[in-house]
């Protein structure tokens, strides 16, 4: 009987733990908010680090690029992998009044800083904001 009643605890106490492994390993990840401005367009968005059963733990970043006036704004991101810049890269363009919203991520496994601006038009970084550093 003591041995029945010793395995049935074992397997509760298994059940247990992996229940709470399972609960923090899909908890959301931790974001943090980010947001820059230029002319009559803002861009506002959060980033984060996700954990995948992969193994990988790709930064990831969102935003809404929203424009209140009648013109072009795009919103661009620059990604440095160990301080070597990857160029300007367009995520999203809005004409006129409205929003538009746009999701990155990047996998590599080595350290990296991403900075965003928002430019007027959507041909290039020309006309643009201050670059902000968002990871």
């Amino acid at each position: 009987m003591r041995i029945r009643t010793f395995v049935a605890t074992g397997a509760v106490l298994a059940a247990a733990a992996t229940g709470a492994l399972t609960q923090s390993a899909v908890a959301a990840p931790a974001t943090t908010p980010w947001s820059a401005s230029y002319g009559t367009a803002a861009v506002a968005g959060t980033k984060w680090v996700e954990h995948r059963d992969s193994g990988l733990t790709p930064l990831v970043w969102q935003g809404t690029l929203k424009n209140t006036g009648s013109g072009c704004y795009s919103v661009w991101t620059s990604v440095a992998h160990d301080m070597w810049g990857m160029g300007p890269e367009k995520q999203a363009t809005q004409c006129g009044a409205g929003s538009v919203s746009f999701s990155q991520e990047d996998s590599s496994l080595t350290f990296t800083s991403v900075q965003v601006v928002v430019c007027r038009g959507d041909k290039d970084t020309t006309d643009c904001g201050s670059w902000v550093k968002i990871i």
